[in-house]
């Protein structure tokens, strides 16, 4: 099972609390993991990435075992601490402002 963490504003869009689990078929990537969590919750189709683009949306951030991982590729493998279920995948809201 893969822990997802998501920030509070997609937490409330699909009406969940605290981490979520998730069944990740065949190879554990960001694009894996993101599929199958709009696949378990559809509310949040669009909200993390684009529907057409599958790229990120603006002030979202992704992070595992302390590492930035918003910028590699989406089909790259998620750390083996992620994979096992020890660690878990982070959805981050950045936040901006002056």
């Amino acid at each position: 099972m893969i822990r997802v963490v998501l920030p509070p504003h997609l937490r409330t869009l699909a009406q969940v609390k605290g981490e979520v689990t998730l069944e990740v078929p065949g190879r554990v990537t960001r694009g894996a993991v993101l599929d199958a969590l709009e696949a378990r919750y559809p509310v949040l189709r669009g909200t993390i990435r684009d529907h057409v683009t599958e790229q990120r949306r603006p002030f979202l951030r992704f992070f595992a075992c302390a590492r930035d991982l918003t910028h590699e590729p989406p089909d790259a493998p998620l750390p083996a601490a992620v994979v096992e279920g020890t660690e878990p995948f982070v959805v981050l809201g950045a936040i901006a402002g002056g």
